[in-house]
């Protein structure tokens, strides 16, 4: 059951592309903290599962089918919210994809449109959807997952790069827009984090998982639950005087 002082205790939480990775730790995270959890991704059966699973431990939790890169699917999902709970305090924004490690000039268009289109619109339709809910009740907290590729530049993966600071521009101008109406805006930057892209990234290339483990500080990749408790902490009132923030979630990587 939720522990009474949880972080997020008696709030309203929509977490995009919860179904599995870092959402889904997320869900299990925020549920634990003391949130209602709404799970938005695609997939109907792992969310199903997902709801299922914390339900049975005795967490509020529903969830409703969503392609972040349809508008009117984000919109339904922040409905969802309103519908079931009244209202909306905090979004995990973190739905997002990947891409092969290829050259720059190798990439095919479908490549670059496919990472953008999530990455970068998704987020434009969820913000534009959750801001939106958030101003009448008096505002609320946000968390976009951007990475250290947000940070940094990472090799032969330019159009997710771009992507990556493309969210942390978002969350900038996000939360110095807003901060005067009562909404937080802030992103995660995670490193390595053992999620499908990433492993599907080490099994697609041999000996990088040592190379990444190599130039990190802490020398290993991090459980999503470790990403999700840095979102956790920045979508309660125990960061309420932080916005506009991008928190680095990578065991030392980018200050190396």
């Amino acid at each position: 059951m939720v522990d009474s002082d949880g972080l997020l205790r008696g709030k309203v939480v929509l977490i995009t592309g919860a179904s599995s990775g870092i959402g889904a730790a997320a869900a299990r995270v925020f549920a634990g903290e003391g949130a209602a959890v709404v799970l938005a991704a695609r997939r109907e059966a792992r969310l199903a599962a997902l709801v299922a699973e914390l339900t049975d431990k005795g967490h509020p939790a529903s969830a409703v089918l969503c392609d972040v890169t349809r508008a009117e699917d984000a919109r339904r999902a922040v409905a969802h919210a309103l519908r079931h709970h009244g209202r909306l305090d905090g979004a995990f924004n973190n739905a997002g994809r990947g891409g092969d490690l290829t050259p720059l000039h190798e990439m095919d268009d479908d490549v670059y449109d496919a990472i953008l289109d999530t990455n970068v619109r998704g987020l434009w339709n969820c913000l534009r959807a959750e801001i939106a809910a958030m101003l009448p009740t008096g505002g609320g907290a946000i968390v976009n997952n951007s990475s250290v590729g947000g940070l940094v530049a990472i090799p032969t993966a330019a159009p997710y790069v771009a992507s990556k600071h493309a969210v942390v521009g978002f969350t900038r101008a996000a939360a110095d827009e807003y901060a005067g109406r009562g909404v937080r805006v802030n992103a995660v930057a995670p490193g390595s984090t053992l999620s499908e892209i990433t492993a599907d990234w080490y099994a697609r290339n041999p000996g990088l998982q040592d190379r990444i483990h190599a130039s990190v500080p802490q020398g290993r990749t991090a459980a999503p639950e470790e990403v999700a408790e840095a979102a956790a902490w920045l979508l309660s009132d125990r960061s309420s005087y932080v916005t506009g923030t991008v928190l680095p979630v990578d065991g030392g990587y980018v200050n190396r």
